[in-house]
């Protein structure tokens, strides 16, 4: 019997920064987890990235760091397609035909842009009000199964559903069945979402000018002890009920980090630590932070040694890309009814 079609999963990182802890919990661990049992594309968004300017020999450099820190973390390019989005043009050129797609009033329900652009909106690129179509576009062009979504994601996968559904209907083929199929989210953990170590209403975030506020993959021992050590608490010790975390959101967010990165329940870790000074358990975050980061940095010294390597890996995951895109793009453009 033949081994059922593995599904396929797409996601992306952008390259607009140091890369932290944030983005490894958040994602990047998953990304190495679901390569095993499906058919990933990870992509770096740069397309993404110049929605707000960027300075061009940084986005550069960010790329690689990227490409590196995906490697370093166990993304194996034997079993997953690891490319730059500008590589392959089909991205772009989908995202205009999905504009086309798009309603107006779909977009100005986006409350992620409502927030990034503020009180400023007149003055915001107009890359940033069709972000969301260049996402749909970068999802449907593979033909994607299943898409890793955080709480901040989820309102841009539902249009991408909405987009898919509307090509469908505007360009059902005569057999009726339909050309997209509709994309799932993969909800991601809750303990994945990482916070600030100063403040944990807020995410933890390349964007923050305080570099305390997250743990850098290369941030060496000593900093991360450090960074912990002042990582924002409460005077009350560790509570041992769930429920009273609600109200903690810093002693929430270490106890979450901690719980994914030893791969333990979150009430595991607070019967382990309930009624203990944070002295204890910072020192253990520490040695655990230490042990899942030390590797990595190695490896990502090792990987920025070695530029050409980097390059060759992109430019292989380029080519697997694009064999599969310009197929799908073909299809596209006969069906919408261009050349």
């Amino acid at each position: 019997m033949q081994d059922k079609k593995k599904k396929v999963v797409f996601s992306g990182v952008q390259p607009t920064g140091a890369l932290h802890l944030g983005n490894y919990l958040g994602a990047i661990k998953n990304f190495v987890r679901l390569q095993e049992d499906h058919d990933c594309l990870y992509c770096i968004v740069d397309l993404h990235a110049i929605t707000v300017w960027q300075n061009p020999d940084d986005l550069k450099s960010n790329i690689l760091d990227v490409a590196s820190i995906y490697l370093a973390s166990g993304i194996d390019p034997k079993k997953s397609s690891i490319f730059v989005q500008s590589t392959v043009p089909h991205h772009a050129e989908l995202a205009w035909i999905l504009n086309c797609i798009t309603r107006i009033g779909w977009l100005n329900r986006m409350t992620q842009f409502k927030e990034k652009a503020g009180k400023n909106r007149e003055n915001v690129s107009s890359g940033l009000y069709t972000y969301p179509n260049l996402m749909a576009a970068d999802i449907l062009l593979y033909f994607s199964d299943l898409v890793p979504v955080g709480d901040d994601q989820k309102q841009h996968l539902e249009l991408t559903r909405d987009i898919a559904q509307k090509f469908n209907n505007d360009y059902s083929k005569f057999d009726g069945t339909d050309f997209f199929p509709i994309p799932d989210p993969l909800i991601l953990d809750e303990t994945s979402r990482v916070m600030s170590l100063r403040d944990g209403t807020k995410k933890m975030s390349k964007s923050d000018p305080s570099a305390m506020s997250r743990i850098e993959f290369k941030d060496n021992n000593d900093l991360i002890i450090k960074k912990i050590s002042k990582a924002k608490t409460d005077p009350l010790p560790i509570p041992g009920n769930i429920n009273d975390l609600e109200k903690r959101p810093e002693v929430n967010n270490l106890l979450s980090i901690f719980s994914s990165l030893s791969g333990s329940k979150l009430a595991d870790v607070l019967n382990e630590y309930s009624g203990k000074q944070f002295s204890q358990f910072k020192k253990d975050l520490s040695d655990l932070l230490i042990a899942n980061i030390e590797p990595i940095r190695e490896e990502l010294t090792r990987l920025d040694n070695d530029q050409v390597f980097l390059k060759e890996i992109l430019e292989k995951g380029t080519g697997q890309a694009m064999k599969r895109s310009s197929i799908n793009m073909k299809k596209i453009k006969d069906i919408v009814g261009l050349g």
